[in-house]
């Protein structure tokens, strides 16, 4: 008798703008925070998930004073002076809470809608393994050097991967990355994803064939690595 597998269980919804947040950019509220914590995000979506999480905060308080209120309602408590009183408070709580949690909304709704009425987003370019490993570890801090003996140029990364000047040049022409010229090359040219390259880490991938996957962003949560088959 084969048995039927568990159903998955769903997932938690936030607040009532999570649907239209991810209809309007294409990701789940997971990838969105997650994104935002490794600076994968645009100003604009940055802001956005700013809001959200502030409207979160806010839905939480909302949701406590109200569990309160029904705690209080609920017969646990004898029904004196002091009783009626704590109710009277938390109603005066629970206002306070829903108000800030409205203003919070609109927050949100204003950061959103540039988003929603903005040009769709051109699918993020294909790059090879290398490059987005590259791109990768660009994020975690690098600068372009000169060394002093040999002339020859390369980039150092905090994560202490050497990218090649010729890498480098080849990620620049495809707008990937941009390079801060306002410092001498010998005490180091900042290196920084722009919008295109945050946009390709961004982007969900396909699995590909084995070996080709690209390395997990370091300190990423261990749910971002994808399984093995």
């Amino acid at each position: 008798m084969t048995s039927t597998p568990a159903p998955a269980p769903a997932r938690k919804t936030l607040t009532a703008l999570d649907h239209r947040i991810e209809t309007a950019v294409g990701q789940t509220i997971e990838q969105l925070w997650q994104h935002r914590d490794r600076g994968l995000l645009d100003a604009a979506r940055s802001a956005l998930v700013d809001a959200h999480r502030d409207l979160v905060k806010a839905e939480t308080a909302v949701t406590f004073y109200r569990v309160l209120l029904a705690r209080l309602a609920s017969g646990e408590f004898p029904v004196d002076q002091a009783l009626l009183a704590r109710i009277d408070r938390t109603m005066d709580q629970l206002a306070e809470a829903v108000g800030e949690r409205d203003a919070q909304q609109a927050m949100v709704q204003a950061t959103l809608e540039p988003i929603e009425t903005a040009a769709p987003p051109q699918h993020p370019r294909h790059v090879s393994t290398s490059d987005l490993a590259a791109l990768l570890a660009i994020t975690q801090g690098a600068k372009l050097h000169e060394h002093l003996l040999t002339r020859r140029l390369a980039v150092a990364t905090s994560s202490r991967t050497r990218i090649s000047y010729h890498q480098l040049q080849r990620l620049e022409k495809a707008g990937l990355v941009h390079r801060d010229t306002s410092h001498p090359v010998h005490a180091g040219q900042p290196v920084t994803l722009t919008d295109a390259g945050r946009a390709v880490l961004a982007a969900p991938r396909p699995a590909g064939p084995p070996g080709t996957t690209p390395p997990p962003v370091p300190g990423a949560p261990a749910a971002l690595a994808r399984p093995r088959r």
